[in-house]
């Protein structure tokens, strides 16, 4: 694992795009097999924007309920939220890593387990 190996940036960067591939799991179990989704909104797809893709896959509302419900869930998007694409080009420090590994992995309150419940 990076992160045990002292690569931090690089643990940072890739959990980041984990959250990023979830909703994207999400929208594409949408799609049946033989549809072909309207253009403009696969094209939405195509982003890295953490934000956007919850919209996309109809999860703002109950990631809001769950964000109000769960003060440390909503820590933990809180973390992951401030994580782009362009962090590939940034140093995170082992705290930076760690916060977000944390805040993505949590078995009860983590944001991915939470996004794999509705894909």
């Amino acid at each position: 694992m990076l992160f045990d190996a002292g690569e931090y940036s690089g643990a940072y960067y890739l959990a980041g795009y984990s959250v990023e591939c979830a909703p994207k799991a999400c929208f594409a179990k949408g799609v049946k097999r033989f549809d072909f989704p309207e253009k403009s909104t696969t094209n939405k797809v195509h982003t890295h924007d953490l934000t956007g893709l919850v919209e996309l896959t109809n999860l703002k509302k109950e990631r809001s309920t769950a964000t109000q419900v769960n003060k440390r869930f909503e820590a933990g998007w809180n973390v992951v939220l401030k994580w782009t694409e362009q962090s590939r080009y940034a140093t995170a420090t082992r705290d930076d890593a760690e916060a977000i590994l944390d805040a993505i992995t949590r078995r009860k309150d983590g944001v991915l387990p939470w996004i794999k419940q509705r894909w």
